[in-house]
């Protein structure tokens, strides 16, 4: 099945360290025509373009971009989310280590639309290979005129700082982020107010995922139209699909959005190895719904279950119960604790499921999973909480046959 490569075109075509191959290629077009345009102008054809955030929540980017540009600020920033810490996902590294320009063009782009002089990359403390790369792309593009001051002669100053992550999951949460930005440790805000309003240092903050930003440049220089015809109306573009678990083909790759779930595993993905079957498949990453065999006949796109772009297949070796006791494991570790849903919420969420594993569980545990989860997703402070206990609650949806079975083998010890 052919990919629709559009922001992964330059990877494995130039030399990501080379900006001349990437200005060879296209590149800086979108930002020459962007710095022609008045900012609003930028901003509408992200809106009519249809752009939604691809680190997950899909939030209209030309509306998220508004808000920023209008409020008033003597100075604002940009930040590129590139704390990728949802485990089995690989999309950003691969765009960041093979075509860094694309996010600082896009970057650019977005700084000058919103009105912000200063941008920086959030980069995943556990990739610390990629540092140099995005320096010394930044360090091109500075000594190419792409960034510093007076852009291209058009009075626009705009510069780049690399900074490393925390370390920490709940760091990609966006007012986390800004914390540890700050030098605090990395725990979530309280919102409203939104980094939009309020955020950086108290001034507004544009943040985009690292995908998000290569997207733009490609948008502007082709156009509202031509991007909002690839993929699904509500979800326009393409998207990188990381497929990853016991399949022929595992890496990263990009399709149209609204792809079926069936054909990204048997076409794209090459189906499953050592002759296994499907057990289930988990999407959008480890805080994903895990959903069952007979549910794959299914179109992915951001209102449907896509998430981070992960697709982990889980054969029939595997069991179920270990698979979510090993994700609430992840999720108990990562959480900062500031909030006591979601602080206690996880280790009470994995302790139950112990209990059932090993023989102990009774009926009224599936009685409590259910309302645990449902009071995390709604009280909890930030997405870590709210999420996790999404692969609990949809393994009690789409498998409870596993639970019951497992609390019945317990009653007869």
């Amino acid at each position: 099945m052919e990919e629709t490569r559009l922001i992964l075109r330059n990877i494995g075509r130039i030399n990501p360290g080379s900006i001349e191959e990437y200005v060879r290629m296209g590149g800086y077009t979108g930002l020459r025509k962007a710095l022609g345009m008045k900012p609003e102008d930028i901003i509408m054809v992200l809106k009519e373009s249809n752009l939604r955030g691809r680190g997950g929540a899909g939030f209209p980017v030309g509306l998220k971009w508004s808000f920023v540009a209008d409020t008033p600020s003597d100075s604002k920033y940009v930040i590129c989310n590139a704390d990728e810490g949802e485990p089995a996902t690989n999309k950003d590294r691969v765009l960041m280590s093979g075509d860094p320009h694309s996010i600082i063009e896009g970057m650019i782009i977005a700084g000058y639309a919103v009105g912000a002089s200063v941008g920086y990359i959030y980069l995943r403390a556990e990739y610390p290979y990629i540092f140099p790369i995005l320096e010394k792309a930044i360090e091109q593009a500075q000594n190419c005129g792409y960034l510093g001051e007076n852009i291209f002669d058009s009075g626009y100053d705009f510069d780049i700082q690399v900074v490393s992550g925390g370390g920490a999951y709940v760091c990609g949460e966006e007012t986390a982020l800004l914390d540890s930005i700050e030098g605090r440790q990395g725990e979530p805000r309280m919102k409203p107010p939104y980094p939009g309003i309020k955020g950086l240092y108290g001034k507004p903050t544009l943040v985009n995922n690292v995908e998000t930003f290569a997207n733009v440049p490609l948008i502007i220089e082709k156009g509202a139209g031509w991007f909002s015809s690839i993929g699904s109306p509500g979800s326009t573009g393409t998207k990188l699909y990381t497929l990853c678990g016991n399949i022929k083909n595992r890496g990263v790759f990009e399709y149209p959005m609204g792809m079926n779930l069936q054909d990204l595993i048997f076409e794209a993905g090459g189906g499953l190895r050592d002759n296994k079957k499907i057990l289930g498949v988990q999407l959008g990453g480890a805080s994903g719904p895990i959903i069952n065999s007979s549910q794959l006949d299914r179109i992915l796109d951001i209102d449907h279950d896509l998430g981070a772009g992960d697709v982990m297949v889980i054969d029939d070796g595997n069991d179920l119960l270990d698979v979510v006791e090993n994700l609430l494991t992840f999720f108990v570790h990562e959480s900062c604790g500031k909030c006591t849903p979601c602080r206690e919420g996880n280790m009470r969420l994995l302790q139950t499921i112990r209990k059932i594993k090993t023989g102990q569980g009774r009926p009224w545990h599936l009685t409590l999973l259910s309302d645990l989860c449902l009071t995390m997703m709604k009280a909890s402070l930030c997405g870590l909480g709210q999420a996790s206990p999404v692969p609990v609650i949809s393994t009690l949806e789409n498998f409870r046959a596993v639970y019951e079975e497992a609390i019945e083998g317990g009653d007869k010890k």
